[in-house]
């Protein structure tokens, strides 16, 4: 292949893994239950073979070509870090560190000694509740507010006409460097939010993750370091620091980054374009919106419609996610499930199974082929299927 389009919609399961008791997650199935409850139109990705996934119940079209299956989490955990870094094939062996119960107190003091002031919260929320209950005293004494959530997550939203969002993110990197050793949660997100009072807050496209570097060698580093074209779009450079990367577009939210993925379609170069398209997981997943999560499926499908009509005959799309976020489950968290995967090219005809891949690694493990590198990150390639 000459260019992969790696698509990751971010949270889109497709039904519990078999460890999923552990997590308090059987029954979850983020597509079946958009599906039955919200009835989407996804033509373009019913063609490339949707419903023939296990636990996913869509019409296949007779005509339909593509490649499709699913895959599971070998990693612990069940958030953006670990599922991206799997699929890169950087397969972690426990997980990143939770606090239900909040941060504990040298983490906070810490933190505080080192900005300068007090902060609110430190406990588990949603993103938009905490930002009701404590938005006001924040607008009153400017002090940060921090929490987190069942993800290895220490989330600081600070109100952009109180805080500049370069302090906000100041503040992301002290706490980072606080947060290593046994501490060292996978993520620190900043979370800009705006809105006159309770009830009228709403978060802005301006946040950033502070991820840990990963820990081994990645696809992305393999390709960077052939000389291979490697363009990360939304928060994939956030995931991996920019590590393996050669081009970025930082885009905010679905929309932007389709069309930032667009933008390269016409490019000539050759290498990987690695897509997350978070809106499913944090817009409408967090926040239980089913009926939200299948508008947002359908402006998926018709883009993916517009991509595949103008890819050349060595270019692969890859269609997966890093977990799921069922919003017809209880709570509001993300949940342990497999991941589907669609693979296409123009020359495929007909359907292949890929089956129930046993490692989210496959991806990484099957675009080195495909590109000529020898590394298998341990996992197993399903390139011959899809060629």
């Amino acid at each position: 292949m000459k260019r992969v389009f790696l698509i990751v919609l971010d949270s889109v399961g497709v039904g519990a893994l078999p460890d999923a008791e552990k997590y308090g997650d059987v029954g979850a199935n983020t597509m079946a239950h958009i599906l039955k409850e919200a009835r989407p139109s996804l033509p373009n990705m019913a063609a490339l073979g949707l419903g023939k996934i296990p636990l996913v119940d869509y019409p296949v079209p007779p005509s339909a070509a593509g490649a499709y299956g699913r895959a599971m989490e070998v990693s612990p955990g069940k958030d953006t870090t670990t599922g991206h870094w799997e699929m890169m094939g950087l397969t972690l062996q426990k997980p990143f560190p939770t606090y239900p119960d909040g941060f504990p107190p040298q983490i906070i003091q810490a933190f505080e000694q080192a900005i300068g002031r007090k902060s609110l919260g430190n406990y588990a929320a949603s993103g938009t509740e905490i930002l009701d209950q404590l938005g006001e005293e924040h607008l009153k004494t400017g002090y940060p507010i921090v929490y987190t959530s069942a993800d290895s997550v220490f989330q600081i939203a600070c109100h952009e006409d109180i805080v500049p969002i370069r302090t906000l993110y100041d503040w992301c990197e002290i706490a980072r460097d606080i947060l290593q050793g046994e501490h060292a949660v996978g993520r620190v997100i900043a979370r800009p939010f705006t809105g006159p009072g309770k009830g009228a807050f709403s978060r802005t496209p301006r946040r950033r993750d502070f991820s840990l570097p990963p820990t081994g060698e990645t696809l992305l580093d393999a390709m960077k370091a052939q000389g291979l074209m490697t363009i990360g779009i939304g928060k994939i450079e956030d995931i991996f620091c920019m590590r393996g990367l050669v081009e970025s577009n930082h885009a905010a939210g679905n929309p932007a980054c389709m069309e930032a993925m667009m933008d390269t379609v016409d490019r000539d170069f050759k290498g990987l374009v690695f897509v997350n398209l978070v809106d499913f997981d944090s817009v409408y997943g967090h926040r239980r919106d089913a009926d939200g999560y299948a508008r947002a499926l359908e402006a998926f499908d018709v883009v993916l419609g517009k991509l595949t009509a103008r890819m050349g005959g060595e270019d692969l799309v890859l269609i997966t996610a890093d977990h799921g976020c069922d919003p017809t489950f209880t709570g509001t968290d993300h949940t342990r499930e497999h991941t589907p995967l669609l693979a296409w090219h123009p020359g495929m005809k007909g359907l292949t199974d890929l089956g129930t891949r046993g490692s989210f690694a496959d991806i990484a493990a099957t675009i080195a082929e495909l590109f000529g590198l020898p590394q298998r990150f341990g996992a197993q390639s399903f390139a011959a299927a899809i060629e």
